[in-house]
C-alpha cells in the first residue's frame, strides 16, 4: 500500500478497501522504523485524531479527492500542536498557535498529517546538513545528502515514509532535492501558494511547493494549495484553476528550449548522459529540440547571494531571545542577552548568511550590491522572457539539468560554501525570474560510486504555466518508470 502513488490511495480510500486510520497507521510504523532522520516531529495520537475526523468524511460519502490521504510538512510551515523548529536550535520546541495557509488548505481538504519534516536551518543550505538535529539521510544511499534545503521532504517521499510533502523553494529547495532523491517537485510561480505562516528566509523568492512521486500526484496537490490569501501580501489574485487538465495532452510539435549554458564546464557527465537521454525521449514524444541561450546565469549565483542573505537579515532580526525564540541562560544586560541568544540560536550557515546581507544593506555598499543585484535580477528575468514569451518566442518549455551532479557525499562540502552554493547553479536563475520550474526523476549516475544516485530533469515554463509543465512530465512519465524506481 505504501507504494501507491496519491491518486492509487485515494481510490482506495474512497472504495473503502483501507481507512484513513490504518493507512495512516502504515505509514507511522514506517516512520519509526526509519533511520533517515527525515522527520523531526511525530505525534500518533495527532495523526490518528485527523485520520479518525476522515474516516468519517468518507463514510458520509464525501467525495474529496484528498480525503484521508497521509501528507508530512517541511518544518518551515508552522502547525497548531506538532512542533515548528525550521531546523534551528532558535525555535527548538516552538509550538504554533496557529496552522500556516498551505496546512490549513490541506487540512480542508481532508488529509491527515503524518508529521514534521526536517531541513536546512532556516531553509538555509543545499544538502540538508546544516540542521541542527543532524542531517538527512538520502534513502538511495545514506552516505549522501539527499539535497537540501527539503532534504527531509524528498527523503521520506522517496523511501516512502510519506505519499506526499510540502516543500519550500528559495533558490531550488523543491527542484534540487527531488534530484538528487529521484522523486518530483514542483516550484509554482512565485506568489501562486500563500507565505502566511511559512517561516520566512528570503521573501521576496521564497515560495512553496509539493513533492510527490508523480506529475499527476503534484498537480493533485496544487489544486489545494494554490489560491489568493488576504494575510499574505505578495498572494497573487488569481481564480482557482485544475492543474491536472491538461494531464493527457499531445506533446506533438512542443518546442523544447535547451540551453546551452545549461551543458557546459562543470557539469558531470554522468548527468549529462541521462539529461540528454530524456530529451531524446521527448523527441519520440513529438517534440522538438530548440538551442537557445540564457546568456545570464552565470551572475544568478552571485545575484542570489546578495539578495537572499540581505532579505535573510531583515527576516532574522526578529529572533533576538525577547519575544520568543532561543535565550541565553547566563547574560549581564540586554545587549549581552541578544548577541549570546542570537549567538547560540543560529548556525554558522545562518550567521554566515546575516553576516553578509546585513553587510550589503550596510550604508556605503547598499547602491553597490543589493542595487546592482536588483537590475541583474531583472536581466535574468528578461532573458526568459525572450525564450518564453512574445510573437518571437524560441520556445514553449525549457530543459536542462537540475544539478551539476548527483548527491556527494556527507561532509564533502561541509567546510567550502561556495562548493555548496554553485550546487544551484541551474535552479537560481529560475527563482530570481520567480517562474515555475520543476523536477522529475531521468536516470542514475554512472560508475561504481553513482550508480545509485538519481538524477532528476528540470522542466521550466513561463508564468503560470505549471499545467503545461505538468502535461509534459506526465506524458514523460507515461513513457519511461524513472519516477517509479525506489530505493532498497
Amino acid at each position: 500500500m505504501h507504494k501507491l502513488t496519491l491518486k492509487e490511495l485515494s481510490a482506495q480510500l474512497q472504495a473503502r478497501k483501507i481507512s484513513a486510520t490504518e493507512l495512516a497507521t502504515l505509514f507511522l510504523d514506517r516512520i519509526d522504523a526509519s533511520d533517515l532522520n527525515a522527520f523531526l516531529h511525530v505525534d500518533r495520537e495527532l495523526t490518528l485524531a485527523q485520520a479518525k475526523v476522515a474516516d468519517s468524511r468518507l463514510s458520509a460519502n464525501d467525495a474529496g479527492q484528498l480525503i484521508g490521504v497521509p501528507i508530512a510538512h517541511k518544518d518551515i510551515f508552522v502547525t497548531r500542536g506538532w512542533r515548528t523548529t525550521a531546523g534551528s536550535r532558535m525555535l527548538d520546541n516552538y509550538v504554533s498557535p496557529f496552522d500556516a495557509t498551505v496546512v490549513e488548505q490541506f487540512n480542508a481538504a481532508g488529509m491527515v498529517t503524518l508529521g514534521k519534516l526536517n531541513c536546512d536551518e532556516f531553509a538555509m543550505g543545499s544538502g540538508n546538513e546544516n540542521s541542527y538535529f543532524g542531517p538527512t539521510l538520502n534513502p538511495w544511499d545514506k552516505r549522501a545528502v539527499p539535497g537540501g534545503s527539503s532534504g527531509g521532504s524528498a527523503a521520506a517521499v522517496a523511501a516512502r515514509l510519506a505519499p506526499a510533502a510540502t516543500a519550500t523553494d528559495t533558490g531550488g529547495s523543491i527542484r534540487q532535492p527531488a534530484s538528487l532523491c529521484g522523486v518530483t517537485g514542483i516550484k509554482p510561480t512565485y506568489g501562486s501558494v500563500s507565505r502566511y505562516g511559512m517561516i520566512a528566509f528570503a521573501s521576496s523568492l521564497d515560495q512553496g511547493g509539493p513533492i510527490a512521486k508523480t506529475a499527476e500526484d503534484c498537480g493533485l496537490l496544487l489544486n489545494a494549495m494554490t489560491g489568493f490569501d488576504e494575510r499574505d501580501s505578495t498572494s497573487l489574485q488569481r481564480p482557482k484553476e485544475d492543474f491536472t487538465r491538461s494531464l493527457n495532452d499531445s506533446l506533438q510539435g512542443l518546442r523544447i528550449g535547451v540551453p546551452k549554458e545549461f551543458f557546459g564546464a562543470g557539469l558531470a557527465a554522468d548527468v549529462e548522459a541521462a539529461v540528454r537521454a530524456a530529451l531524446s525521449e521527448f523527441e519520440k514524444l513529438g517534440a522538438q529540440l530548440v538551442e537557445i541561450s540564457l546568456p545570464k546565469t552565470e551572475l544568478s549565483i552571485p545575484v542570489y547571494y546578495v539578495i537572499a542573505p540581505a532579505e535573510a537579515s531583515s527576516n532574522l532580526s526578529r529572533f533576538d531571545g525577547v519575544r520568543y525564540g532561543h535565550r541565553a541562560a547566563d547574560y549581564g544586560n540586554l545587549d549581552d542577552m541578544y548577541r549570546k541568544s542570537r549567538a547560540e540560536g543560529f548556525g554558522e550557515e545562518v550567521k554566515r548568511r546575516i553576516l553578509v546581507g546585513s553587510y550589503v544593506l550596510s550604508h556605503g555598499y547598499y547602491d553597490a550590491y543589493y542595487l546592482q543585484a536588483q537590475k541583474i535580477r531583472r536581466l535574468i528575468a528578461q532573458d526568459f522572457q525572450n525564450a518564453l514569451a512574445g510573437a518571437n518566442r524560441q520556445c514553449d518549455v525549457i530543459m536542462g539539468p537540475v544539478s551539476p551532479t548527483v548527491a556527494w557525499d556527507l561532509g564533502d562540502k561541509t567546510n567550502d560554501p561556495v562548493a555548496n552554493y554553485l550546487a544551484d547553479i541551474f535552479t537560481l536563475s529560475t527563482s530570481l525570474a520567480g517562474l515555475p520550474g520543476m523536477s522529475i526523476p531521468c536516470g542514475f549516475g554512472q560508475g561504481e560510486k553513482n550508480g545509485k544516485r538519481p538524477v532528476g530533469l528540470q522542466i521550466i515554463g513561463n508564468y503560470f504555466d505549471e499545467a503545461r509543465l505538468l502535461n509534459v512530465a506526465h506524458q514523460f512519465q507515461q513513457a519511461t518508470d524513472w519516477h517509479l524506481r525506489e530505493p532498497a
